[in-house]
């Protein structure tokens, strides 16, 4: 809907939600993030809030992305030091970082800005049934792709059928919304018939098998980037996408260059979005620990990441440093199918003998939060705290004894540092408190490169994982049953369907409570030590103009200029 919408026209949930909000119950930011889901243009949203729409977006004019700065000059390299990674398919994508090398190029159906709001992005508008289990999604006219072609709904149903493709392996099959078009079909999900319709060139419908609210808000989970129509494996074969640049080389490990488009056979290419100033975007390598140093000495005009154990630094450097809230964190999770850990009793001695509380000042003294051994984080809407958790030595040395390990037992422990040494602060923080208990840790550090090839096979590994803006969908990415994401192996019918309760209820408080069962579930069967929430930091030096700072980490240039 857009921001003129009648009540008429308001999804009845809505009216709830607002209800909510004037009770009490529902924060009124809460009720914007809502109200958008449902279909509520974000201007709209705000104005029912009683809030000031943010500059974040151009919600009158229905464009996620921020206006044109007045002041603003056209040109530029905007130069970034991030890992470099392979980019064959974005529906394989396991990190953030390969998304934003594709980012400018590949768009998604919508985006979630910095104020945690989904607004549309190829799609123009959505609207849900009243129990939450048809979507239809009416998408942009007159989107191009680089080589031409209109972008349809033929090219939305080519990537859902790839997603739900289970030789894929796409992580998106794990998410609430796209779980609920699959069924089990000789020990692998496979679409459903009439999950998806296609009821014009710009207008697609799903048909779900249960509620789901976040369906919008999983369209800009990182690997749901779309693809055209005809695309095929690998991504360097065929860069089209309908985004206002394009890559134009990318060397794993050492850069990836992005320029804008400007023509399409020969035809001047009006970018759907408005106006981009950056000629270019270029991805330089740099691992976690390096990219400050890179950035000190002017080779980039901006970041990825920072550590806090480098903050001394960064304070000590010309230049903004971006801070942000996240549920990013370090799942130091144990596979369930992998001995030792196949024994509960395992498994519990060593969240039983770590105090989660003591690690975070060590790792993080400012900012972050202690973590509870599951994946809901406080920063989430629909977190609500478990019973603290207290630190029991003699209750895992008797666990110990009890699985045949009276004397204790050796456990290994995969670090990649993927984001930085502050991976390994963490587990030599987990070494020294499980050492009490008789367990020894040794802790295998290994490139971040040869992580990521074995982060869901590893019988004990320190596995870093994004922000995502709700409890259920991460839930849902990382611990469904047989979701590709599962780097457990848990499985629990009694977790999936509270999790889908969760997913299908409006009510904030309903709502969370749902979630905290499923939370206790995972927390009582000892998966993971979840130590700590970390914030994140980057920096941009003072001659780029409008770096927005994401919780997710998600870069959106479209606006960003260059003195």
């Amino acid at each position: 809907m857009s921001t003129n919408e009648t009540s008429s026209k308001m999804h009845p949930k809505v009216r709830e939600a607002q209800e909510q909000m004037d009770s009490g119950r529902l924060s009124r930011r809460e009720f914007v993030r809502y109200a958008a889901l449902l279909g509520v243009g974000a201007g709209a949203a705000y104005a029912m809030a009683g809030l000031p729409s943010p500059a974040v977006a151009q919600d009158a004019a229905n464009l996620p992305f921020p206006a044109d700065d007045a002041n603003a000059k056209a040109g530029g390299i905007l130069k970034v030091a991030m890992q470099v990674q392979k980019i064959d398919d974005p529906a394989t994508f396991s990190w953030t970082q390969a998304s934003n090398q594709t980012r400018h190029m590949l768009e998604y159906l919508a985006m979630t800005g910095p104020d945690n709001v989904t607004r549309p992005m190829l799609a123009e508008r959505w609207e849900a049934s009243e129990d939450l289990k048809t979507w239809t999604f009416y998408l942009r006219k007159g989107v191009k792709w680089h080589n031409g072609d209109d972008f349809t709904a033929e090219d939305v149903k080519f990537n859902f059928e790839r997603w739900t493709n289970p030789d894929l392996g796409s992580s998106n099959i794990g998410l609430s919304s796209v779980s609920a078009m699959v069924e089990d079909k000789d020990g692998k999900k496979s679409l459903i018939d009439g999950a998806i319709e296609i009821v014009d060139d710009h207008t697609i419908r799903f048909n779900l098998t249960k509620p789901v609210l976040s369906f919008p808000e999983d369209m800009y989970n990182y690997p749901t980037a779309i693809v055209h129509r005809g695309f095929k494996p690998p991504l360097d074969s065929s860069m089209n996408g309908t985004g206002a640049y394009t890559i134009t080389e990318n060397v794993v490990g050492d850069r990836c260059i992005l320029k804008k488009v400007t023509e399409v056979g020969g035809q001047p290419f009006e970018y759907w979005g408005g106006t981009v100033f950056l000629d270019e975007i270029h991805y330089y390598n740099f691992d976690a620990d390096n990219q400050l140093t890179a950035f000190a000495g002017q080779s980039v005009d901006a970041i990825y990441d920072f550590g806090v154990e480098q903050m001394e630094l960064a304070k000590a450097i010309d230049g903004n440093i971006i801070a942000a809230r996240t549920a990013q964190c370090l799942c130091c999770r144990m596979r369930v199918d992998a001995e030792p850990f196949t024994d509960e009793r395992v498994r519990k001695a060593v969240t039983m003998a770590i105090d989660n509380a003591a690690i975070k000042p060590l790792v993080y003294p400012e900012g972050g939060d202690v973590g509870e051994n599951h994946h809901v984080a406080p920063v989430h809407p629909d977190y609500q705290a478990l019973a603290p958790l207290t630190r029991d030595v003699e209750g895992a040395k008797a666990l110990l004894a009890e699985a045949g390990h009276p004397d204790g037992i050796t456990l290994t422990i995969d670090v990649g540092n993927t984001d930085g040494p502050w991976h390994q602060t963490a587990a030599e923080a987990m070494r020294d408190q499980l050492k009490d208990a008789g367990i020894t840790l040794n802790i295998n550090v290994i490139p971040a490169s040869k992580y990521w090839e074995i982060w869901t096979q590893t019988p004990f590994g320190a596995t870093a994982w994004t922000h995502r803006p709700l409890g259920t969908m991460v839930m849902s990415l990382g611990y469904r049953t047989g979701v590709p994401w599962n780097e457990s192996g848990f499985a629990s019918p009694e977790f999936d369907a509270a999790l889908d309760e969760a997913e299908a209820t409006l009510d904030v408080e309903a709502r969370k409570g749902l979630l905290a069962k499923a939370a206790q579930i995972l927390q009582d069967a000892s998966v993971m030590v979840m130590p700590i929430w970390r914030p994140v930091y980057c920096m941009a030096s003072k001659s780029v103009n409008g770096y927005p700072a994401h919780p997710t980490q998600y870069h959106q240039f479209n606006k960003v200029w260059m003195s």
